[in-house]
């Protein structure tokens, strides 16, 4: 039985990164993740997932990737942000408040399961703040050179102990708990 399967679910930064560190690519690109990365490569992953908790610049990237339809595929999806948009996005609710309350709302959305963090800003926010219980990284075979860092700057120092690592194709998931 996976780590993430076992007693109530964990709030995690999930993320694709090139071995130089970048999580999106000159302009914010993130398609060349799908050229390594697929939802059948740590299937476990998924099935832990109860709901997930986005940045609104991370959702916008992937509204433009997915021509409009952000694809999430982990349960419902929370988008924090300071512009809620005029109309309403089919599948996804946005959330206004401070930051403790919208890993709370998603996390009692997550039924049990694992929240999932995604995008910089918001993952670097949740590290800082002590909201996160892991952080589960997949290293892509390529080298970007510029874009998205893994964390945005002023982060600070955060410990994390290593408890999983394992390889799909050419794709390494590595697994760490957060310090506290």
């Amino acid at each position: 039985m996976s780590d993430t399967a076992a007693g109530p679910g964990k709030v995690v930064v999930n993320r694709a990164m090139s071995l130089d560190g970048f999580i999106a690519g000159p302009d914010d690109a993130m398609d060349w993740i799908f050229d390594h990365l697929d939802n059948d490569a740590f299937p476990e992953v998924m099935q832990a997932t109860g709901a997930m908790l986005v940045g609104r610049g991370t959702h916008e990237v992937s509204k433009r990737m997915f021509a409009g339809d952000a694809d999430y595929d982990g349960g419902p999806v929370f988008v924090l942000t300071h512009r809620p948009p005029d109309e309403p996005e089919h599948g996804v609710t946005f959330l206004t408040c401070d930051l403790g309350e919208a890993v709370a709302t998603a996390r009692a959305a997550a039924g049990g399961k694992n929240l999932e963090i995604l995008g910089a800003d918001l993952a670097s926010q949740c590290l800082r703040h002590g909201l996160v219980d892991e952080v589960l990284v997949y290293v892509l075979p390529v080298l970007l050179g510029d874009g998205v860092r893994f964390s945005t700057s002023g982060l600070g120092r955060i410990d994390l102990e290593p408890f999983d690592n394992r390889q799909s194709g050419s794709v390494t998931m590595l697994r760490f708990r957060v310090r506290k």
